[in-house]
């Protein structure tokens, strides 16, 4: 465990001395944000292509209502509701 410790001390100094390397006006996401920024982009790529194809497969017919078939045509044109009827 104290070899643990010691190379963490160790890193943080590091990564300490390249902070003061930086500009203190100027922030950037750098490699780490492109990074995560692209993986990103490709994931919702391809979820936005397997959704594509996914609804291609869907085959929707709707279903007559059933209450509109059970009431009277009246004068209007079959299969129809009149403007009374609603």
């Amino acid at each position: 465990m104290p070899d643990m410790s010691a190379s963490v001390s160790l890193a943080v100094t590091q990564f300490a001395t390249l902070a003061k390397e930086v500009d203190q006006d100027k922030v950037t996401p750098g490699v780490l944000g492109f990074i995560v920024f692209a993986v990103m982009a490709l994931a919702v790529w391809g979820l936005m292509k397997s959704m594509s194809k996914h609804m291609g497969k869907v085959d929707f017919e709707e279903k007559p209502d059933p209450h509109q078939q059970a009431a009277p045509s009246g004068d209007g044109p079959k299969g129809k509701a009149s403007p009374a009827n609603g």
